[in-house]
Order: C-alpha cells, then sequence, then structure tokens
C-alpha cells in the first residue's frame, strides 16, 4: 500500500492535481487520502476492538445480583460500574490527546493491554473493594478503546463519508449487545461470574494482534512531547469529588455534613483550576479552544444525555428481570434484545439518511424525545407489568439511544480541527463517560435508598427482609416465604420507577439541548487548519 496522506494540504493537492484525481479516482479514494480497501482492512481490527469494549459492559450486567450475593456488599453495587466508569471517563481525554502526540497505534494497543490486565485482575477478586479496584484498572485501559476507534475513523474518513462506513461498525452491535447478555447470562447460571471477565481475555490477544497489524498504516505522532499531567490530576480529582458526592449525599453522608461539603468545596476547586491550567499550558488534555464551537459544546450536552439513560438503564434493568419477573440471568439477557434492536436499526438507519442527504439535525432531536419517553414509561412498572409490555417499552428506548449516540460523536468531529482530532473526540467522549459516571451513581443511590425505605416502612416483616438484602440473590430469593418475597419485589420496583423517573427528566433536558444545534454542512474533507502562525507550538522534552 502507498503512503496515506494525512494534511488538509495534501487534500487540496488532491483536488488540484488531475493526474492526482485520477489516480484518487481509480484507487477509490476516500476522504485523506485512504482507500476504500485500506479502510475496510483497518477497521476489521476497529470492529474487534469495538467487540471487546461492549461485551464487556453486556456480559457483566446480568452477572451483578449474583456477584453482589456472592461477594455480599448491597451498597456497593452502583459501584462496580461506578468505578469502571468514573476510571474510563478520566481516562478518556488523556488518551485521546496521547493518540494525537505519539499516533494512534501504540496508544490504542497499549489500552487494548491495561483493559485485558484489569479483565483479568476482575476475575481473581475476593471481595467487593477488590473487584471495584481492579474494575477501575479495566475502565482506564476501556477509556482509551471507544476514544480510540472514534479518533481513528475520524483521521481517515471525512464526516460526510463517515456514517457509510460507521454501518460497517455497527454491524458489531448484534453480536454484542444481543449476544453479550446471553453470555453473560449463560456463563453466570452455568459456570462462574468470573467468567464474565476471563472471556475478555482470548478475545483481547487477538485484539492486541490484529489491530497491531491493521494500525500500521496510520500517521505516526509527533514524537516526544510535554504530557498535561498537572491538567490529568486535576481533572481526576473534580470528577471523582463530583461522584463521591452524588453516591454518598443523602445517604451515607447528609447534604449538609462536613463531608458533602468538604467535597463540593473539592469539586469546584478542582473544576476552576482544571480550566486555568487547560487554557494556559501548551499541550492541554482538553483543549478549550474545542468547546468555542456551538455545535461542538451542545453535542456534548447530548452525549452525556445519553450516557446518563444508557447506563442507568442498562445497569439496573436485571435487577427487575430477575427479582420481580423471576427471569434467570440467561432470560434477562434475552429480554434486553428488543432495546438493542432498536438501538441497531435505528442507528443504521440514521446513519444512510446522514450520509445521503447531510441532514443531520433532526436525528438527536427526535432520539431524545424517544429516550424520554421511554424512561417515562419504564417509570410506570408495577410488580405485575408482564415481559410483552417491558419489550414494547424497550424498543422505544433502545430506538432512542441509537439516535442520540448515532450523531453525537459525528457533530462534535464536524466541529473541530484536525489537530485536535484525539482530544475533541476525547472531550465528546469525556462527556458521555461524566454522564454515565453520574448517571450510574444517582440513579444507583435513588435505588438503593427507594428500596431500603420502602422495607423499613414496612414494620417488623420488611425490617427482616433487610437485614437480607445485602447477600440477596434471585435463587434467596425464592425461598423465602411468600408474603417476604413479595415485600422485597415491591421495594425493589419502587426503586426502579424512582431511578426510571429522575432518568426521563434529565432525558427531558437532551431535548432542549438537540433542539438548539444548528444544522452546519458536513465536510467532504479535512477541516482546514488554522493558519501557521497561530497554531500551538509542540514543546519537546528535552
Amino acid at each position: 500500500m502507498e503512503g496515506i496522506p494525512v494534511t488538509a494540504q495534501d487534500d487540496a493537492r488532491d483536488d488540484k492535481t488531475p493526474s492526482a484525481t485520477a489516480a484518487g479516482s481509480a484507487a477509490e479514494k476516500v476522504g485523506l487520502g485512504f482507500t476504500h480497501r485500506q479502510i475496510m482492512f483497518t477497521m476489521s481490527g476497529l470492529v474487534i476492538a469495538m467487540l471487546l469494549a461492549m461485551l464487556d459492559n453486556m456480559i457483566v450486567a446480568p452477572a451483578l445480583p449474583t456477584i453482589v450475593g456472592d461477594l455480599g456488599g448491597l451498597d456497593h453495587l452502583a459501584w462496580v460500574t461506578t468505578g469502571y466508569v468514573l476510571a474510563s471517563t478520566v481516562a478518556t481525554p488523556l488518551w485521546g490527546k496521547l493518540g494525537d502526540l505519539f499516533g494512534r497505534r501504540i496508544v490504542f494497543v497499549s489500552a487494548v493491554a491495561l483493559f485485558l490486565a484489569g479483565s483479568a485482575l476482575c476475575g481473581m477478586s475476593q471481595d467487593m473493594g477488590q473487584l471495584v479496584a481492579f474494575r477501575a484498572i479495566q475502565g482506564l485501559g476501556a477509556g482509551g478503546l471507544m476514544v480510540g476507534v472514534m479518533s481513528i475513523i475520524g483521521e481517515m474518513i471525512p464526516p460526510r463519508e463517515r456514517s457509510k462506513y460507521q454501518g460497517v461498525m455497527m454491524a458489531v452491535m448484534p453480536v454484542s449487545m444481543i449476544g453479550g447478555p446471553l453470555i453473560g447470562g449463560f456463563i453466570t447460571d452455568n459456570l462462574s461470574w468470573r467468567w464474565a471477565f476471563y472471556v475478555n481475555l482470548p478475545l483481547g490477544a487477538v485484539t492486541l494482534a490484529v489491530c497491531w497489524v491493521t494500525l500500521g498504516k496510520l500517521p505516526k505522532g509527533a514524537g516526544k512531547a510535554r504530557i498535561d499531567w498537572l491538567g490529568a490530576a486535576l481533572l481526576t480529582v473534580w470528577i471523582t469529588a463530583l461522584v463521591l458526592i452524588t453516591s454518598w449525599g443523602g445517604s451515607q453522608y447528609d447534604w449538609d455534613s462536613a463531608q458533602i461539603l468538604g467535597l463540593v468545596a473539592l469539586t469546584v476547586i478542582g473544576f476552576i483550576a482544571f480550566v486555568i491550567v487547560q487554557g494556559r499550558t501548551a499541550e492541554p488534555i482538553m483543549p478549550l479552544r474545542v468547546f468555542k464551537s456551538r455545535n461542538f459544546t451542545l453535542a456534548g450536552g447530548v452525549a452525556f444525555v445519553s450516557g446518563f439513560a444508557m447506563f442507568g438503564a442498562m445497569g439496573f434493568l436485571p435487577q427487575y428481570q430477575q427479582f420481580v419477573q423471576g427471569s434467570s440471568a440467561t432470560n434477562s439477557g434475552l429480554l434486553l434484545m428488543p432495546m438493542m434492536l432498536g438501538a441497531m436499526v435505528v442507528s443504521l438507519g440514521a446513519g444512510a439518511l446522514i450520509s445521503k442527504t447531510g441532514h443531520y439535525k433532526w436525528v438527536p432531536v427526535a432520539g431524545a424525545s424517544l429516550v424520554t419517553v421511554g424512561l417515562g414509561l419504564f417509570a410506570t412498572l408495577d410488580t405485575g407489568t408482564s415481559k410483552t409490555v417491558t419489550a414494547l417499552y424497550m424498543v422505544i428506548l433502545g430506538a432512542g439511544m441509537g439516535g442520540m449516540m448515532q450523531t453525537s460523536t459525528l457533530i462534535a468531529q464536524n466541529s473541530i480541527e484536525m489537530r485536535d482530532m484525539g482530544a475533541g473526540t476525547g472531550a465528546s467522549n469525556f462527556l458521555r463517560s461524566m454522564g454515565s459516571s453520574l448517571g450510574v451513581s444517582l440513579l444507583g443511590a435513588v435505588y438503593t435508598s427507594h428500596l431500603t425505605h420502602s422495607l423499613t416502612s414496612a414494620g417488623a416483616a420488611g425490617q427482616s427482609v433487610d437485614a437480607s438484602v445485602s447477600s440477596m440473590t434471585p435463587a434467596a430469593l425464592k425461598q423465602l416465604p411468600e408474603a417476604a418475597r413479595h415485600l422485597f419485589q415491591q421495594a425493589v420496583t419502587d426503586g426502579i420507577t424512582a431511578l426510571f423517573t429522575w432518568g426521563a427528566i434529565v432525558a427531558a433536558v437532551g431535548v432542549v439541548i438537540a433542539f438548539f444545534i444548528r444544522q452546519e454542512p458536513l465536510r467532504s474533507g479535512a477541516k482546514p487548519e488554522a493558519p501557521k502562525a497561530d497554531a500551538e507550538p509542540v514543546p519537546v522534552a528535552g
């Protein structure tokens, strides 16, 4: 394969030179000089990496009730996901910037390796504390998977053509989102929940090998450069403090307690310091200039809401399905299929329409509206709601998610320069991850609070059930007397409906945000870089 031009100037030179134009046509050039064959070859590695990232989330969800029952600690249920998402959130912009500086391949492969190390450690956990800590390590690697895939695609393919090739990436969704819960449920029912983590290892080994080969044609980075470690540290401080506020406030500590007020102060001070550092450092992990684009900022808001809604639905629906509807772990995975199919169909359909027409504004508006309706419908669940009814609600929610997730990254990447592709994509994914992290912690706190309140308000009978909540499993629930079992199922339902009520309110805010996105032309080539005189120098470590 020939060398791959990557700059806007090279792209413009191809347009002006007849021989280059003819050669590009003959080679089916797309975007910045990649042929269709080169793109498909490179994307083969990305598809496997995307499958790895998606399978992890989907496999673990059906196993959570059994994990909590085995290791104990219902209060730590949300942190199994929160620890993962929080670490991923903090790491995402750093991985994106590292890719800009040192090239996508080495950074992306390093993220995969760290993810696999965390997976192995999770499988060996002996208590909930260890599992949460190892999930954080896994999350640090996962932060580089999604931003790596999106940055690589963003660098290879211009926005107007990108939706066509995103269809290839979407082909992995039915495998991961439908197969993941099935695999996770089967593992939980027939093997051990630990294999929900070990299963990542063989797939990850293939990912490492394939990506090292297929990503070899990507442009190399600038070489040695100063890393914004201070910015990364400040980002970690204020994000962690914010998540602790949402997790501990009103449950472990009163909202006006010294601990919560101290965390609030730490969040505010850390955030202000982070913004100051990002504005003054030469190579910030999150360049503030990308937020000068109205569409970039609004697309980030849509990404935040989509992350909040998605993890709220995926993380806690299995609780209702297994404890209230009586489904096994395997069947609870199957019952999530309508949501996944709805997301897949809408994502593929919206991508095809956007690529054909260039119009995208209606997609996030419609998606956020459907998510709001879907979450609102889930807020009406009771202990007698049938699986058919919940499946219909899932189709609506899934369709909305497909619309929101399909366009938020596309709009964000269309609004930034190529020099900021990694950092800008990282910032967009950071906002989605932050929404997921806050969504899991906030909605998890709402769920636990309403569940325990429902039991304690039921009197002595409820309090006796509450004493065994931390180690409750679907199998243990079946051994309880009918009255006690009904009390616990009602408490789970109360927690679930409260959770989805708040989720619907947040999704409604997403509708408003999406409405203000401007319809701007999708680029057919690279966004022109800033003039050389205005470009920021890349300091080289001495």
